[in-house]
């Protein structure tokens, strides 16, 4: 098994970041690493990922949901053609800080007989396009979070 993780601090509450990574109808405006989620993903069920690695292809797939913890955790599993061959559980976590900000953890582990000969492009594509993801993630809430204590001063 392998694990590739990255984290970033969002200064905005974890319920202000909830809102824009569970905003799946706009991810297509904002998200360069997961293009589309169709369907509602509820602990599970299938739903449909769309995503794409930088300079590559989309691929799409129908994971399962392992978890929908509102403002703490959104896990899945998906598998390429069946089990035990290349098998990724992808986990977004978010953890309350100081004053009011979120930490971002986005990570995935990756199990099966594929993973040796995949991982060096997966450490290097996939994690490129967890950081992309992650910096609009934050870029998006913090200029919401902006946003609303403007106009609670108005």
């Amino acid at each position: 098994m392998k694990e590739l993780r990255t984290e970033i601090n969002i200064q905005a509450s974890p319920e202000g970041v909830w809102a824009v990574l569970t905003d799946f109808d706009s991810y297509p405006d904002w998200n360069p690493f997961i293009r589309s989620i169709e369907g509602k993903p509820e602990k599970g069920k299938r739903f449909k990922v769309t995503i794409q690695q930088p300079d590559s292809r989309p691929m799409t797939f129908n994971p399962v949901c392992l978890e929908m913890d509102e403002s703490r955790e959104f896990r899945w599993l998906g598998h390429l053609l069946f089990r035990g061959l290349f098998d990724g559980e992808h986990i977004f976590e978010l953890q309350p800080g100081p004053d009011g900000t979120t930490r971002f953890i986005h990570r995935e582990r990756f199990s099966g007989l594929l993973v040796p000969l995949l991982w060096k492009q997966l450490d290097t594509k996939a994690r490129q396009g967890f950081e992309m993801m992650n910096l609009e993630l934050k870029k998006r809430a913090e200029d919401k979070t902006g946003k609303e204590k403007a106009d609670s001063f108005r």
